[in-house]
């Protein structure tokens, strides 16, 4: 057999089911931004690597980026994220543009990663940010945003918990460690890795970095404090904005949430799913305030976070959350046809319907009946519509309704008021 050429490597094929699922998680994603106000925006999937180098992180930089050189020797990127191109976007329209801004946006990206369950080269990202509002209650915003598509795809928060951190806090207590300033930044990368260590090599780590034994040992006691939050300002007032917003029980402070990126400045917070075997993140972000002056723009807080395609559907997966008719048919009838003789009646009968608004299929050669018939119902349509001699003869169609496998006759110029009556009745128990 002649072999078939394979994918690249840590990418999907997205059939019908996987793209419907796209489809679908695209259409929760747009209702819960618009129900807060926010309005859809895209950039470029190509960007300068300079865009990333100075505030993303070496290892996104380095190690996670596809770079290639263009033909005037300048270094471009697949983007692997969103937020410098956002902040580019703003800048470059700074003085014309309504604040705060309220933006999102769902597209493709890419990360040279080790593929793995959960995590693919290629991805699609919803990002959502709000820019020009430094108050807590602006992280509580974004976080209920969160909370709230949870809640609109199904996960109770049993299933899903946003975890909340503040770098500002946690930077604060590093220093009463006796950790200088580019320890402290050292010891972040530290924290965000424990969950992706050994705890004999998390300490190995620790002790490499330069930590001594009595602030590691200070470090782990800090990050087993629950009640370190009450400390910050920010914190209390975000709590009290969420418990205000009603997702509080989505919600809970964790000092070991520190996110890898370094352009963030305050709150910071990530989805985790609490189930099964992925007990991992699912969403992330925060506040970066600095970023926008980084990109050559005028100082300009800003909060926000992404969340991929992969993680969340494989939990709503797991969890039973995906709608079971994703497969359906986006057209509910399909039009037989009966002969060669009768196969552009069939067309024109379809044509017909369309016309009328209901989404419509047509058989695209003779065959026999009862073999149109399972192929209506294999790619989920409820209704079959004949044509033969004696419907033409009279003016008249045959409706079979699919599912209660009964068959009936209209008259042709009553057929889509009937199917339409047919489609929206609710199914029968």
């Amino acid at each position: 057999m002649k072999k078939v050429i394979p994918s690249v490597k840590g990418t999907r094929d997205f059939y019908p089911r996987e793209m419907a699922i796209r489809t679908w998680l695209y259409n929760k994603v747009r209702q819960v931004s618009e129900s807060f106000g926010y309005q859809e925006y895209e950039g470029p999937m190509l960007e300068t690597l300079e865009l990333y180098a100075a505030k993303s992180g070496e290892e996104l930089v380095k190690e996670q980026s596809f770079v290639f050189p263009d033909r005037g020797g300048n270094l471009i990127t697949l983007r692997p994220e969103l937020t410098p191109t956002l902040m580019r976007m703003v800048a470059q329209r700074q003085g014309q543009l309504t604040y705060p801004l309220r933006w999102w946006s769902f597209g493709p990206f890419w990360r040279y990663e080790r593929p793995q369950r959960g995590r693919t080269r290629e991805f699609f990202q919803w990002n959502i940010d709000l820019i020009g509002a430094a108050s807590p209650e602006a992280d509580a915003e974004m976080v209920a945003i969160m909370a709230s598509f949870y809640q609109a795809v199904g996960l109770t928060p049993e299933q899903v918990q946003i975890h909340v951190n503040n770098r500002r806090l946690m930077d604060a207590q590093l220093a009463r460690l006796g950790l200088t300033s580019e320890l402290r930044q050292s010891a972040f990368r530290l924290i965000d890795r424990r969950d992706k260590l050994s705890p004999e090599a998390w300490r190995a780590y620790a002790l490499e970095i330069g930590l001594s034994e009595a602030q590691f040992d200070s470090l782990t006691a800090l990050l087993e404090n629950t009640a370190l939050w009450e400390e910050s300002e920010e914190l209390v007032r975000f709590f009290e904005a969420i418990d205000a917003l009603g997702f509080s029980a989505y919600t809970r402070f964790d000092p070991q949430i520190i996110r890898g990126l370094d352009y963030y400045t305050g709150t910071v917070y990530e989805g985790r799913s609490q189930v099964g075997g992925l007990r991992r993140a699912v969403a992330g972000g925060g506040r970066y305030d600095n970023l926008l002056a980084d990109v050559g723009g005028q100082p300009l807080p800003g909060t926000g976070f992404a969340m991929g395609d992969v993680v969340i559907t494989l939990l709503l997966e797991e969890t039973g959350n995906l709608p079971p008719d994703l497969e359906a048919s986006p057209a509910p009838v399909l039009v037989t046809v009966f002969d060669e003789e009768h196969l552009l009646a069939a067309y024109a009968l379809a044509g017909e319907l369309r016309a009328a608004g209901i989404n419509t299929a047509c058989y695209p050669l003779p065959d026999k009946l009862g073999k149109q018939f399972k192929y209506a119902d294999r790619i989920g349509a409820q209704l079959a519509v004949i044509l033969g001699p004696d419907e033409l003869a009279a003016d008249q169609v045959a409706i079979k309704v699919l599912a209660e496998r009964r068959q009936f006759t209209v008259a042709r110029a009553a057929a889509a008021a009937k199917i339409r009556e047919i489609l929206a009745a609710p199914p029968a128990s």
